[in-house]
């Protein structure tokens, strides 16, 4: 109980001048997480990038965003399997925005919740767009982040410190984007770099597209997408080193290697 305190009592708030006026691009925000992170800094008066695949829904979400508060709200398509686009969408945002002051990672490719069945292809592609895209996107926009001594957001998943059954191809990825940034966050250190660099630790959240794979197949309760972005934006302008949401995702990470035997069994039981 006290851990259970300790863990969820130190709140801290980002006030609503810390972002006015802040050059943000977002990165899957057509839907779910993202576009609800479009949204936590369109209210907070941010000038707000996103992007994803789908044209006429980024239109919906950018229109949204100027009416939320947003001092700009612009969109740019990209499809980050196409190895081209992640330079290109960070050259659009610095350039209609002046450069950037928040690079937020938050897409991820199509996977199914399902035993994995030997097809490498889907992995390789998924890496792709889950992970290479990622440090693609981190390098072009470096460069711009050194000058405004902003920051790197990236949305992770507790899958990618925790394996459980089902989501092979989907916890790769999410291992690879935790190593990859948690290195690059002791290089920047080394070198004294004003980057700050945030992962954010997500557990199941309600976004459509989980519910979607996992409806009827766990006991795991889903918490809400805007809470979750909420908390990402927050951890972000504190320029945290990690961040946790739900709150039992520190817990699972703090003893995820005590007592191994017992820890699979729950595991596997909580499916169906």
């Amino acid at each position: 109980m006290v851990l259970c305190s300790a863990l969820t009592g130190t709140r801290a708030t980002c006030s609503a001048g810390s972002l006015r006026g802040a050059r943000v691009l977002v990165t899957g925000a057509s839907t779910g997480i993202g576009e609800q992170l479009a949204y936590c800094y369109a209210r907070l008066g941010a000038q707000v990038v996103i992007t994803a695949r789908r044209e006429n829904v980024l239109q919906q979400v950018a229109r949204r965003c100027a009416q939320l508060g947003a001092q700009k709200a612009l969109y740019v398509t990209g499809d980050m399997a196409t190895t081209s686009d992640p330079s290109r969408v960070v050259k659009f945002a610095v350039d209609e925005l002046g450069g950037l002051d928040y690079l937020v990672l938050n897409h991820i490719g199509r996977y199914s919740f399902s035993p994995w069945s030997g097809d490498v292809h889907h992995v390789r592609g998924l890496m792709e767009v889950n992970f290479l895209s990622y440090v693609q996107l981190a390098s072009a926009a470096l460069p711009s982040l050194e000058k405004s001594k902003g920051s790197i957001v990236v949305v992770s998943s507790l899958l990618g410190e925790f394996p459980t059954p089902f989501t092979a191809p989907y916890t790769a990825t999410k291992f690879a984007v935790n190593g990859f940034f948690c290195t690059l966050q002791h290089e920047l250190a080394m070198r004294s770099s004003d980057v700050s660099l945030t992962i954010s630790i997500l557990g199941l959240v309600d976004t459509e597209s989980a519910m979607e794979k996992v409806s009827g197949r766990t006991r795991v309760v889903p918490y809400p997408a805007g809470e979750a972005a909420l908390h990402v934006v927050r951890a972000g302008s504190l320029r945290q080193k990690e961040s946790f949401y739900p709150w039992y995702t520190h817990l699972v990470c703090l003893v995820r290697d005590w007592c191994p035997f017992f820890r699979d069994v729950i595991i596997r039981n909580s499916y169906y």
